[in-house]
């Protein structure tokens, strides 16, 4: 079935002297990977040690003349080699753009790197996407744009499209990577490129397309391999019997009780463990050549910490888990005090990478002489950055583990309020200014980041509820939202009569949809997205179940309160309600522009002395 099975560093894999072809049958389904995955492709290959496994990719010779040279159709592993080609692609541009000062091996190293991309012999791409959702045309045009020797032909809305939005998401993430780390764009590129072709792939070359079938099943069906929590957990049992510190029930019972606190979710266990060191790792046993702690170096980092104090770090973790567990909001509380709500809404908001800090804030919370107001206000000004960041992209992903592990130890020297003072420097000094988050509200933030949009808009609609009047905006049924965001003009193809004749005939509505669609004007929340859909702006503004009951626009949440007024929705009213609702997020999510802490905390809402809408700069 398999005629053979071989490691490749992405160098060899796509060699520039070499003739292969990656072609993507067109049954596979279109390009679907999200600025997560790049993210943390990106993150993976800048962090690892050595060489990183980028996984498997299955294929199946196609060749049928020699002349064509090695064809080979990818049954498995499509996203992850257009995703490395478009990461390759982005590295080539911010190459080719500063050609004229690089050294002659670089300018080889450009030209190689070209050939990789695109075939010299003919000029075919060494990856060949499909052509559904305009995947081949728009991959083309990114690759001419990379300066690459392609033809590529624009179609209408490609920007929007997730191949050209890979694409600029790794041309920004070099150069940030060149910014943060004080390098030259093309330091930052040649070192994204080295990591990339250095990086490995395991290529199962099968005979057939039912081979590849069988294959590709069977490899989704036998389970996920161990995986680095289990690997460590295995490492804590073995190395409690050879040492006898502990029997190896004791071990189990302390791993068991440090998931207790975690909960199940796989990706918070891991986290914690690279979290629990970063945070902790002056005051740890020294471990060779690991600063910080990544997904590719915590099996060796945990191999070292247990075998120099297992029974010390073993007993430490459990305590650690049940404080990160509580950050975490791991278990629903009946009474949660004002912190719990707090770090509720740093969850809600994707702050995790700050749990790091707050880990270590409250584990030394008695030294440190913090009362939970200060934890309370500190959480708070966590919460307001990570809106902030998650909507620029600024500081980039990879920089977070540095910016508060360095912040623990700015924090070291302090106590008290002064602590608030020292974290707000060090978030205010490198998050993005107030012009650039507004310039971003102002934007498409829906296409931006979803995420930032709907937790901007639930806490704007919650500060305004009372006890009366409160509902759960993140009630969630089937692992879903019951509350989704609401496009008040509709965003969908086949505008309905209504709203084109609203707007003023076929091309000004097509035109005004196309531009403000996605806006934060044009957003708002529902518990009934499917029953207002493509309506009406008056049909979506009075609907009513089957009770009478309002479930539109005049269901009385104070995030609909002009809607409910309005007999048309209009280009000017959603601008107009896009600047309110931006100062309004402003306001609710400021950084200061000096340490002071917040004056009074009072319920769920922070007022800082500064004013509504200051920020830090860049």
């Amino acid at each position: 079935m398999i005629k053979s099975a071989n490691q490749h560093p992405v160098h060899t894999l796509f060699s520039h002297e070499g003739n292969v072809l990656y072609k993507i049958p067109p049954y596979q389904r279109e390009y679907s990977w999200h600025k997560a995955q790049w993210e943390d492709l990106f993150e993976d290959l800048i962090d690892a040690d050595g060489a990183h496994f980028l996984g498997t990719i299955i294929t199946l010779d196609q060749t049928t003349d020699a002349l064509e040279g090695n064809i080979l159709q990818v049954v498995d592993g499509q996203q992850r080699l257009t995703t490395l080609t478009l990461l390759l692609a982005a590295v080539h541009s911010v190459l080719k753009e500063h050609s004229d000062s690089l050294d002659d091996d670089t300018r080889t190293d450009v030209t190689n790197l070209g050939r990789q991309l695109v075939r010299k012999s003919d000029g075919q791409p060494r990856v060949t996407p499909q052509k559904q959702g305009l995947n081949l045309f728009d991959y083309l045009k990114v690759l001419e744009e990379a300066g690459l020797p392609v033809e590529g032909e624009w179609k209408p809305y490609f920007p929007s499209r997730r191949i050209a939005k890979c694409y600029q998401y790794f041309r920004s993430a070099i150069l940030k990577l060149a910014d943060t780390e004080g390098l030259a764009e093309t330091e930052a590129a040649l070192r994204v490129h080295e990591a990339a072709l250095k990086a490995v792939i395991v290529k199962i070359e099968v005979a057939s397309h039912s081979d590849a079938f069988v294959l590709f099943e069977s490899l989704n069906n036998r389970g996920m391999p161990l995986s680095p929590v289990d690997l460590i957990k295995n490492h804590l049992l073995a190395e409690s019997e050879k040492k006898k510190i502990m029997n190896v029930d004791q071990a189990f019972r302390h791993w068991n009780d440090m998931l207790t606190s975690l909960g199940d979710t796989y990706s918070t266990q891991e986290r914690f463990l690279r979290h629990y060191y970063n945070a902790f790792k002056s005051e740890l046993p020294d471990v060779p050549n690991a600063s910080v702690a990544t997904k590719s170096n915590l099996i060796r980092i945990y191999e070292k910490l247990l075998e120099q104090d297992l029974k010390k770090v073993a007993d430490a973790l459990v305590d650690a888990s049940r404080v990160y567990g509580r950050i975490n909001c791991v278990v629903e509380l009946d009474q949660p005090t004002a912190l719990d709500r707090a770090f509720q809404r740093l969850m809600r908001a994707q702050g995790a990478p700050s749990y790091v800090l707050l880990m270590w804030l409250m584990a030394k919370q008695d030294d440190l002489k913090l009362r939970d107001a200060d934890l309370e206000a500190i959480t708070e000004l966590l919460t307001s950055f990570f809106v902030r960041r998650n909507l620029t992209g600024y500081p980039p992903t990879y920089a977070l583990a540095k910016l508060f592990m360095t912040t623990i130890g700015a924090i070291d020297a302090v106590r008290g309020e002064d602590v608030y003072g020292v974290v707000a420097e060090k978030l205010t000094t490198v998050s993005a200014s107030d012009d650039e988050f507004r310039a971003r509200l102002l934007g498409r933030i829906y296409d931006e980041s979803t995420d930032v949009a709907r937790f901007a808009l639930t806490t704007l609609a919650e500060d305004e509820m009372t006890k009366e009047t409160r509902v759960d905006l993140w009630r969630q049924e089937k692992n879903h939202f019951v509350w989704t965001i609401e496009h008040i003009l509709p965003q969908g193809e086949n505008l309905p009569h209504a709203w084109v004749e609203m707007l003023g005939g076929a091309e000004v509505a097509a035109q005004v949809q196309e531009e403000h669609k996605h806006r934060l004007g044009n957003l708002t929340v529902t518990a009934y997205n499917s029953n207002l859909g493509n309506k009406s702006f008056v049909e979506k503004r009075d609907r009513q179940d089957s009770k009478g009951r309002q479930i539109g626009y005049r269901n009385g949440l104070s995030l609909n309160a002009e809607l409910a007024t309005r007999d048309s929705w209009t280009s000017s009213d959603i601008e107009r309600r896009t600047q309110e609702l931006a100062s309004r997020v402003l306001s609710r999510f400021p950084l200061p522009t000096s340490p002071n802490r917040p004056q009074s905390i009072e319920g769920d809402v922070v007022e800082f002395r500064i004013g509504s809408t200051s920020g830090g700069s860049k």
